[in-house]
C-alpha cells in the first residue's frame, strides 16, 4: 500500500488518531498535508512526519470555518487522499446537551465533513480519481446510552460516505468510512478511569484489548490504496469484536 507521489490531506491530525494517519501515510511516500485547530499540535504531527523521513505541511483552521477551509485547501494545491478525521466529543447526557453543544458536534463532525470534501472534489473530478475516507464510530452504528449528540453526528457521516459513493463514482472516486471502536488516545484516557478501560478490555472487547491509532490508520491506508480499488460506500468498523455489526 504505498502512496509514492500521492497528496495526502489529514484533518484533525494534532494528536491521536490523526497523528497516526500522518505518521503511517508519511511512512508510505505520501505528502502528508497535516490540519488541526490547534496549530501547535498540527506543526508537531508535521514536524514527526519529517523525522521519520517523510514529507509534510501543516495549516491551522476550523474545518466547520467553509470559507477558512476552502482557502486553505485551495493553498495546499492537489488533494489525491482527503482523510475526513476531525472530531470532538463530550460525554453528555440528553439533558445537558445544550445548542451550543450540538452546534459544536454537528459542526466538527457533519458540517466539516461536507465542506472540506466540497472543497477537494472539484480537483478529484478534474483528474478522474481520488480516495475519500470518513471516520465515523462505531456508536454512529450502534448508538450508546449517552452523547446522542456525537452518535447522531457520526451517524449521518454514514450517510454522507453512501450518497457521495454513488455520486462521485463516475469520476473515479470512493469513498468509504471507517467506524472505530473505543481506541485508546488521549481523548480515552481522559473519559475513562484506568479501572474502566481494564474492565472494557476484559469483558467486553471479544480480542481483549483496546484498539491503538494504529489499527484505524491501517485500515485507512487499505481503504486509500489501490489495492481497495472495487471498494467503495462500505465501512470498515475496527472495534476488537465489542461491535459485531452489518452481517
Amino acid at each position: 500500500m504505498g502512496f509514492e507521489g500521492k497528496v495526502v490531506l489529514i484533518t484533525g491530525a494534532a494528536q491521536g488518531i490523526g497523528r497516526q494517519h500522518a505518521l503511517t501515510f508519511g511512512a508510505r511516500g505520501a505528502r502528508v498535508v497535516v490540519q488541526d485547530i490547534n496549530p501547535v499540535g498540527a506543526a508537531e504531527t508535521a514536524a514527526l512526519v519529517e523525522a521519520a523521513g517523510g514529507v509534510a505541511t501543516a495549516f491551522a483552521c476550523d474545518v466547520a470555518d467553509v470559507d477558512e477551509i476552502a482557502r486553505e485547501i485551495a493553498a495546499a494545491g492537489r488533494i489525491d487522499v482527503l482523510i475526513n478525521n476531525a472530531g470532538v466529543h463530550k460525554k453528555q447526557a440528553i439533558e445537558e446537551i445544550t445548542e451550543a453543544d450540538f452546534d459544536w458536534m454537528f459542526g466538527t463532525h457533519v458540517k466539516g465533513t461536507f465542506f472540506t470534501t466540497q472543497a477537494v472534489v472539484p480537483g478529484m473530478k478534474a483528474r478522474k480519481a481520488g480516495k475519500i475516507v470518513i471516520t465515523s464510530s462505531a456508536w454512529g452504528m450502534c448508538g450508546w446510552h449517552t452523547d446522542s449528540h456525537y452518535c447522531g453526528a457520526k451517524a449521518a457521516l454514514l450517510g454522507l460516505t453512501k450518497a457521495w459513493a454513488r455520486e462521485l463514482a463516475p469520476w473515479g472516486i470512493s469513498v468509504n468510512a471507517v467506524a472505530p471502536g473505543v481506541i485508546m488516545t488521549e481523548q480515552t484516557r481522559l473519559n475513562r478511569t484506568p479501572a474502566e478501560i481494564r474492565k472494557l478490555a476484559e469483558e467486553d472487547i471479544l480480542i481483549g484489548r483496546l484498539g491503538e491509532p494504529e489499527d484505524i490508520a491501517e485500515a485507512a491506508a487499505f481503504l486509500a490504496s489501490a489495492e481497495a480499488g472495487f471498494i467503495t460506500g462500505q465501512v470498515i468498523s475496527p472495534n476488537g469484536g465489542e461491535f459485531i455489526v452489518g452481517i
